[in-house]
């Protein structure tokens, strides 16, 4: 049953077949988790929100309409848990700054941390460490876009989506993709200049 098509296990898992159901998580839940991992910053986060996505899909598998789209299907509810996250973080946010400023008279925020690849140029300790450091500072800059570059920037360019399937997942018209991709990566290489220039930090920009 490892080699049946989606489709099949899903029809399986829909008669009650829970050993289908564990055959798709195995199948899908390493690109859940790293997809996760890039939009939120944090694996713990991703891994909990992986398992609500599987669970979902569980939950209401009765609802899904077969048409060979599993993974678009996933990525789907995990981009709107992703959301609804985000959501919960910001009145969260909102809560603490109103609360600081009540007792302080004055408020603050706070930045996060991030996701994404760099490449090991070198073998040495030093160089491991610069490439760590490039690699944390591409992360950031990840989380740091607003989500609605942040998805479909993440989707085509780590895990190789289409535009098409971008804009399936999202829900958007494909030229709307192609927009937003292209508006992620100039806000990537502003956000990420200051440290190639050698100021050592990145931009703050959020527009």
């Amino acid at each position: 049953m490892g080699q049946a098509s989606d489709a099949e296990l899903m029809a399986r898992m829909q008669a009650g077949d829970r050993n289908a159901f564990g055959l798709l998580v195995d199948r899908y839940k390493d690109s859940m988790v790293n997809y996760l991992t890039r939009l939120t910053g944090t694996r713990a986060l991703a891994e909990e929100m992986a398992q609500e996505t599987f669970l979902r899909l569980f939950v209401h598998r009765a609802r899904y309409t077969e048409q060979g789209k599993l993974g678009a299907f996933l990525y789907r509810i995990a981009t709107n848990l992703c959301r609804s996250e985000q959501r919960r973080q910001r009145r969260q946010r909102l809560l603490r700054l109103g609360l600081f400023a009540a007792v302080n008279g004055s408020a603050g925020a706070s930045a996060g941390g991030s996701n994404g690849h760099a490449a090991v140029t070198g073998v040495t300790p030093q160089s491991q460490l610069l490439a760590q450091e490039a690699q944390d500072l591409l992360r950031r800059a990840i989380t740091q876009l607003p989500l609605r570059f942040r998805v479909p920037l993440v989707l085509h360019e780590i895990e190789g989506l289409s535009y098409q399937e971008v804009a399936r997942v999202t829900g958007c018209r494909e030229n709307t993709i192609k927009s937003r991709i292209s508006r992620g990566r100039s806000q990537l290489r502003r956000r990420l200049e200051p440290y190639v220039n050698g100021a050592g930090e990145l931009s703050g920009e959020t527009s």
